[in-house]
């Protein structure tokens, strides 16, 4: 099985391959960019609280200028700090992909959810402020972290390259600093550039761990943790099953209110209309009028029941998927071939999506192949996922974005946790696929 590479440097602290791979260098990459980041945000956001804390350290203070000290630094984080946290986080949004592989999007209400008010929206909005705290983060801690990992990666580097200093040194030159330390001959040096020769890599997993923890904060502050994420993903199949499962009770509810109000009184009314074609002579102008009414009730109760199976197809429930797509077959004007195996009859909630999915497939393939064409249905139930597949031997060039009904039929197949594929190259054949989910043998 082919290694896959971490996705986070996090992650690529842990991996053997760190020192080989780019991880190190896109960190640094990250902290060297967090360093002008984060030196014009604390100049906007924390000149007030630097010179609050300077002249309280000196005593010099008056109280009423810390007071106007104290209020101005509120006003820049609360009143400015919105406005200007959003280029900001969107910028993070962007570096995040040089140490974090996985997407970052914008989570955020929309901005007219506060009564209409785009100002009141945005204040309401909780992303705003996890973003005004990742600006106090840039603007205070993040320029330390960074800074401090870096003066040790170049430490670490003058140690490793102090030979080579001294060497190129003139003979009036003095010692090399060397942090604590100075030398002033190579001979002095060779212990330091042992050390550093050591560091170098322990300077790359620093970097690493810095930039991913950086980044970590940065995450978890514009993005959401991964469990949060996890529990909207959650919640929003909930509620697209809660749909769903309304949607079929609202088309139960419809089928039973043809049947057995609109249904019926039609009957009675075709019933009535033959019954008075008996009592007037079939040539006089009101026996041809009752005899045209009596046609067309005829036509609309066909009609009607033509509509109320597509609702809910009666077969469906009585005598499951496989006679029912046998059915639709029959009534296709394209030629259609059923093959159709199951160990045992689904959930009915699957069962009616592959239904769904195959009438709609085969209607698509009447308006756009025409009787020409011909279509095979397979269905298949195993190892836990019920599998339609309907092919026709069309042109091809199915494209969901044209309105062919096929992103209406993976938004019905994704609500039931399945997912739909689509084969459809220029000249043919199409082959819509759907699988759905179920238990063993085709059950749930």
């Amino acid at each position: 099985m082919q290694e896959t590479g971490p996705r986070t440097a996090l992650e690529a602290v842990t991996w053997p391959r760190l020192l080989l791979s780019r991880w190190p260098w896109r960190s640094l990459a990250y902290l060297l960019s967090t360093l002008p980041l984060g030196a014009v945000t604390g100049a906007l956001l924390t000149i007030p609280a630097v010179l609050l804390a300077t002249g309280s350290a000196a005593g010099t203070l008056a109280p009423r200028t810390a007071v106007a000290l104290i209020v101005l630094e509120l006003l820049l984080v609360v009143g400015f700090g919105p406005w200007f946290a959003r280029p900001l986080a969107a910028t993070e949004r962007r570096r995040l992909a040089w140490v974090d592989g996985r997407p970052a999007p914008e989570r955020r209400r929309p901005i007219d959810g506060a009564s209409g008010n785009p100002v009141l929206a945005r204040y309401a909005d909780p992303a705003t402020w996890r973003e005004v705290g990742w600006l106090l983060v840039l603007a205070t801690a993040a320029p330390a972290v960074s800074a401090a990992a870096l003066l040790l990666g170049l430490l670490v580097g003058l140690y490793a390259v102090s030979p080579l200093v001294l060497l190129a040194q003139g003979p009036g030159d003095g010692p090399v600093a060397l942090g604590p330390w100075s030398v002033s001959t190579v001979a002095e040096s060779v212990p330091f550039a042992a050390a550093g020769i050591a560091l170098l890599p322990v300077v790359g997993y620093v970097w690493t761990v810095v930039a991913g923890g950086l980044a970590d904060v940065a995450r978890r502050l514009l993005v959401g943790a991964e469990s949060e994420i996890r529990a909207e993903l959650v919640e929003v199949s909930r509620s697209r099953a809660r749909l769903a499962d309304a949607f079929d009770a609202e088309r139960r509810r419809i089928e039973r209110d043809l049947h057995d109000g609109a249904q019926q009184r039609l009957v009675s009314l075709t019933l009535q209309l033959g019954l008075a074609r008996l009592d007037v002579p079939p040539d006089s102008p009101a026996g041809r009028s009752l005899a045209s009414a009596h046609d067309q009730a005829k036509e609309l109760m066909t009609e009607l029941r033509e509509l109320i199976q597509g609702i809910q197809p009666q077969t469906l429930t009585d005598l499951g998927l496989p006679a029912a797509l046998g059915e639709l077959a029959d009534r296709s004007p394209v030629p259609v071939h059923v093959d159709a195996a199951l160990g045992s009859r689904p959930d009915p909630k699957v069962e009616y999506t592959a239904y769904f999915v195959v009438s709609e497939a085969l209607a698509n393939v009447a308006k756009h192949v025409g009787a020409a064409g011909s279509a095979r249905v397979t269905v298949r139930g195993a190892a836990g996922t019920l599998t339609v597949e309907v092919t026709d031997d069309g042109p091809g060039g199915a494209d969901p974005a044209r309105g062919s009904g096929l992103a209406g039929l993976a938004d019905r197949v994704a609500v039931m946790g399945g997912k739909m594929l689509l084969s459809s190259p220029s000249g043919g054949p199409t082959t819509v696929r759907a699988e759905l989910p179920c238990g063993p043998d085709g059950v749930l």
